[in-house]
């Protein structure tokens, strides 16, 4: 009796090892061609006179893959066995279509490695063993293709094997079998056959029967990736795939990233199903709320007791698969699941060559075929998890136009500023009523109050005019107090340090003081680098409406040129990691409410032209007027 399930398999390896030849004698074999086309292979290798069945136009879907002799379609075949269905899926080894492979091997619960007897492990091999690595499959069947053209020595096919366990061993792969087999000549593909009597293990498909399902993720928190929402009526039925967990008719459910929740009405599937009332990992389903909450594609919806990381800083290993560089500062579509973004990459921590494992200290561009561990930036927080705790919503693809760049995992465990959902932060609290508003302070100081965030390149000169400003304005009679790095990192940051989460959480908190000192009344200047637009847009959310962002602006060689506190010859020489503006990218203002160009004038003329901005802008409207008047 079969198994209800097929198992997929990802079949992987060098261009020219035998794959497309071993899928088309899988499917032969076991008689899983479709109608009439077992004897059209048969006449048409009869009219070549004799010369063999050409394995491969099983699988080459289009004229062009013929013409170039390379498979650059991904194919999912079925066949099966007496003991189960399989569905393969035929993912191509030839270097300018692995990008193909990636999206092949992502959806196998294991892999099929194809290496030459005669040419060994190539770096291809490599490539896709590390591919597997890096996806997580662990279910791996060693295939040995082209004995005979070694005269099926077995000194020669232990030597081959023993080179592909060493590495894929340091990958902690461990093949469930390795096999030597003829694949043009079907040897040990479907049964023991040909002269390798030497050889005791199990045929290819008795191999693969011998494999287990990956488990449908049941048990797994709920993460239901929204695919779309459809407005029926009165009704709007959000619409997705179950990744996995469960999803019941009555649940309380949370919408990441918008922390909402509400509860489940009504399960809807196709063709209809009033009794439907649960739908489990795998399906394909639509539900309605108790509530008309804002949902759209690319949200996540789970269980109140189990939500996803919200985050705008993603830690992830990418397959680079681009012939453009990787770039520090350069920025990519990433999709992960159903929700797409646009990212920056903040830093390169290192590179992995997949030939050798060799670890590359390679800051600032990573070429095609490595593997980076980058730090990513989005300007807003996005649902996401490990990818060791949920696939669907830890795997993330890299696009730059309509090409797919890269792929890879994320690793959010050490993200510490990676935070659920606000709904959660904001139990248990209430809101406390001053007795003294807002209008009543300003009206007793004289001036509004206001946040005016400067941000540029460390040297530009910020420092500098926080401090002369608010000498200036103090000496005009407004309340103002500048807010920098050193006040900040002796008490209310004190605790932080200065690796990628903790520098987020530093600008988050200074935003959020500015903004309560802004609400008592006074003018606060700030003075932080503030490299990425999404933390710059965090905090100018505390306070939207008196919010100022002056970009002072000097480019990289003038403030290296400057260098006040040697910071830039430090990072030349490689004793600051992740310096803005040499490791890491700086992401200048797209509208910034004012520029100052120090690099263009003098001090004086920089000073002027904010006190006459800052002071437009905190003079109460009655004064303003009364200066119209004359």
């Amino acid at each position: 009796m079969g198994h209800d399930l097929p198992l997929s398999f990802v079949v992987v390896g060098h261009v020219d090892h035998g794959k497309s030849t071993l899928i088309g004698r899988l499917l032969f074999d076991t008689d899983s061609l479709p109608d009439g086309k077992r004897d059209e292979l048969i006449k048409a290798a009869q009219r070549r006179g004799g010369a063999g069945i050409e394995w491969s136009y099983l699988l080459d879907a289009f004229q062009a893959e013929r013409d170039q002799n390379v498979t650059i379609d991904m194919t999912h075949i079925q066949f099966q066995t007496l003991r189960r269905r399989y569905v393969i899926i035929d993912a191509p080894g030839h270097r300018e279509f692995l990008r193909n492979m990636v999206s092949g091997a992502a959806t196998a619960d294991a892999a099929v490695l194809v290496v030459d007897a005669k040419e060994g492990a190539r770096e291809q091999s490599r490539r896709h063993a590390y591919i597997l690595h890096l996806l997580g499959i662990r279910q791996v069947v060693l295939v040995i293709n082209k004995m005979d053209l070694v005269g099926y020595d077995p000194e020669i096919f232990y030597q081959v094997k023993a080179d592909m366990l060493s590495y894929l061993g340091s990958l902690g792969i461990m093949p469930a079998h390795t096999i030597p087999v003829v694949a043009r000549e079907g040897d040990m593909v479907v049964s023991r056959t040909g002269p390798m009597d030497w050889y005791q293990g199990p045929a290819l498909c008795e191999a693969l029967d011998g494999l287990e399902l990956a488990p449908l993720p049941l048990a797994v928190p709920l993460r239901f990736p929204v695919q779309d929402v459809y407005k029926f009526g009165d009704d709007r039925i959000i619409v997705g795939r179950v990744q996995s967990g469960v999803i019941r008719q009555g649940d309380m459910v949370v919408i990441s990233p918008t922390g909402e929740r509400a509860q489940v009405t009504s399960l809807r599937v196709w063709p209809d199903d009033s009794a439907k009332i649960i739908a489990r990992a795998g399906e394909s389903v639509g539900f309605t709320l108790d509530q008309n909450l804002y949902v759209e594609r690319g949200h996540v919806i789970s269980h109140v007791e189990n939500l996803p990381i919200l985050s705008s800083i993603l830690r992830a290993t990418i397959f680079w698969l681009s012939s453009k560089p990787l770039q520090l500062g350069s920025s990519y579509t990433l999709r992960c699941a159903t929700h797409e973004c646009l990212v920056t990459v903040q830093s390169i921590e290192r590179a992995i060559d997949t030939q050798d494992l060799a670890r590359l200290d390679l800051r600032e561009a990573v070429t095609k075929g490595m593997v980076a561990e980058v730090i990513l930036r989005s300007r807003d927080r996005i649902p996401v998890d490990s990818y060791g705790e949920h696939v669907s919503t830890g795997r993330i693809v890299l696009s730059e136009g309509l090409e797919i760049v890269g792929g890879g995992i994320l690793h959010m465990e050490d993200i510490v500023s990676a935070q659920r959902p606000l709904t959660h932060q904001a139990a248990n609290l209430f809101a406390v009523s001053h007795m003294v508003s807002y209008e009543e302070r300003i009206r007793k100081y004289g001036h509004q109050g206001a946040i005016f965030w400067l941000t540029g390149l460390s040297g530009a000169g910020k420092s500098t005019l926080a401090m002369i400003l608010e000498k200036e304005l103090i000496e005009r009679g407004y309340g103002c107090y500048v807010l920098d790095g050193d006040n900040v990192r002796r008490g209310l940051c004190a605790d932080l340090g200065f690796s990628i989460d903790d520098r987020a959480e530093n600008i988050r908190r200074v935003g959020e003081m500015a903004a309560l000192m802004s609400d008592a009344g006074l003018v606060v200047i700030t003075s932080f680098i503030s490299p990425f637009a999404a933390d710059r847009e965090r905090a100018r959310a505390a306070a939207p409406a008196r919010f100022h962002e002056i970009y002072v602006r000097a480019d990289i060689a003038e403030c290296e040129k400057r260098d006040p506190k040697g910071l830039y010859r430090k990072a030349r020489a490689g004793e600051i990691s992740d310096f803005t503006g040499i490791g890491s990218p700086y992401e200048p203002p797209e509208n910034p409410d004012l520029v100052i160009d120090t690099a263009l004038s003098n001090i004086d003329e920089c000073v002027n032209k904010m006190l006459n901005y800052i002071c437009h802008h905190i003079t109460l409207v009655a004064e303003q007027e009364s200066h119209r008047a004359f």
